[in-house]
């Protein structure tokens, strides 16, 4: 299916990578020189998005002024200068500017390295994944074992047809949620008003067989804490050798 447009979602305050988004909002704090969210907003441009939403809140004005640079894919803003909304509220207060229908949903500061040259992005690849007869979310997961900079949390288990459940102790394959999503916007509907997180809207998904996941091409990157970024640099820089 073809998906051309997203939400990034960038409205966080980064506390946990203080001192460094005291001055600078988290998705512009570059690894490796280049700014997470760019990471981010070239993956959704190789991949054919042409118009994305990106919401804003902490140092608002430095994310407005970088992001308007930008002509691939065009960006609008969506204000939170005035509440913070959380994932969910920010996305469906996002959503309003952009067309009722499925779009990839993308934190802005998690991001990966190493995808094979010369086959599909991971991006294009959960576009053609994607089956809105059959699903609420079209989920990117990535083993453990794949990340650098991740608590070891698992998120999920895979099962063989690509149903996700909550993972548990002993389930089969565990995953960790990559970040991304392809979201059909009737899951949405009847929503709360004002801010709330995803976690509800994921298990409704779940409770009716329609929450789906791929995994992830390559090696997984999240910078959380100060003492994250040189980590983070060592994998880009040894994955740039071999891959995307």
């Amino acid at each position: 299916m073809k998906i051309d447009t997203a939400m990034v979602l960038a409205a966080g305050l980064g506390t946990r990578l203080r001192p460094i988004t005291d001055t600078m909002p988290k998705p512009l704090v570059p690894i490796a020189g280049k700014p997470m969210i760019d990471y981010v907003l070239d993956a959704l441009a190789e991949a054919g998005v042409e118009d994305a939403v990106v919401n804003v809140h902490h140092l608002a004005d430095q994310m407005e002024a970088h992001l308007a640079g930008r002509s691939r894919p065009r960006v609008q803003i969506s204000d939170e200068r005035a509440q913070l909304m959380d994932s969910g509220g920010g996305l469906v207060k996002g959503m309003k500017l952009l067309p009722r229908k499925p779009l990839f949903v993308m934190n802005s500061d998690l991001f990966w390295v190493g995808e094979r040259e010369g086959e599909a992005s991971n991006l294009s690849r959960l576009a053609g994944f994607f089956d809105a007869a059959h699903m609420d979310i079209a989920m990117l997961v990535v083993r453990n074992e794949d990340t650098t900079g991740h608590n070891g949390k698992l998120d999920f288990s895979l099962g063989k047809d690509g149903r996700l459940t909550r993972y548990k102790d002993g389930l089969p394959h565990p995953v960790v949620y990559a970040g991304v999503f392809i979201l059909a916007p009737d899951l949405l509907d009847g929503s709360p008003d004002g801010a709330f997180g995803l976690n509800a809207s994921f298990d409704k998904a779940i409770a009716a067989g329609r929450l789906f996941g791929l995994e992830l091409s390559g090696h997984w990157i999240t910078v959380g804490t100060p003492d994250a970024i040189a980590p983070a640099e060592a994998a880009v820089a040894r994955f740039s050798i071999t891959g995307r």
